[in-house]
């Protein structure tokens, strides 16, 4: 056979092996949106249950002012949500937050002597979380997003009960977190006292899949 002739049969049959393999390659890539254990893990189930703690050396925070210090700071807080639809990436997957949790809360706002309770109302709330963007929380059936501060005064205690349209967060895949950075809280009710806004802080994480074996982290791809 004439050298040429060969040497173009082999080109063409390395060539053919290179499209095979990277053809494979995309399709092992090839993930959803929430994944566990790595980016190229298995997907999250539908009806798995995510959920996480404030991360490691953070607290939650709710500020009168945005940038501002004065407000409530709380030590313990946690998110549980469930997980309802995961599309191939990219897309939009959908969650349910069904628990949202603040304490161990203490404040500096003028008057104010201490926390008694941070309630989260009107759960659950609906989120989606969009391959390279971000987590938006917005409201449920039950009614707006809504957070009651039952704050002790040396009068007594005083209830102020906040208001959001949506909460947005962003997600890490460096330490499989979530930061919510100055969400935005106006007062609906309460007296004179309680502070007109309220810009909310906190960072969660590792977010984990509580509902596979080992409680692996998850990852937004």
């Amino acid at each position: 056979m004439d050298k040429r002739v060969l040497s173009a049969a082999f080109g063409a049959a390395v060539a053919a092996v290179l499209a095979v393999t990277a053809s494979a390659s995309a399709t092992a890539s090839a993930g959803n949106v929430l994944t566990t254990g790595s980016p190229t893990g298995p997907a999250v189930a539908s009806g798995d249950v995510l959920s996480a703690s404030l991360a490691s050396g953070s607290q939650a925070k709710i500020v009168t002012t945005q940038g501002g210090s004065s407000g409530i700071t709380c030590n313990s807080s946690a998110f549980t949500a469930t997980a309802n639809s995961n599309p191939t990436a990219p897309g939009t997957a959908t969650e349910t937050v069904t628990a949202h949790t603040l304490s161990n809360c203490t404040t500096n706002i003028s008057g104010a002597t201490g926390v008694q309770s941070i309630t989260v109302n009107n759960l659950p709330f609906a989120a989606a979380v969009t391959s390279g963007g971000a987590l938006t929380v917005s409201a449920g059936a039950a009614g707006p997003i809504q957070t009651t501060l039952k704050i002790n005064t040396i009068l007594g205690v005083t209830t102020c009960v906040y208001r959001a349209g949506s909460l947005t967060a962003t997600p890490s895949n460096t330490d499989n977190s979530l930061t919510f950075a100055n969400q935005h809280f106006t007062k609906y009710s309460g007296p004179s006292t309680c502070p007109a806004n309220g810009y909310f802080s906190a960072k969660y994480g590792p977010v984990r899949d509580t509902s596979q074996t080992g409680s692996p982290v998850v990852f937004v791809n």
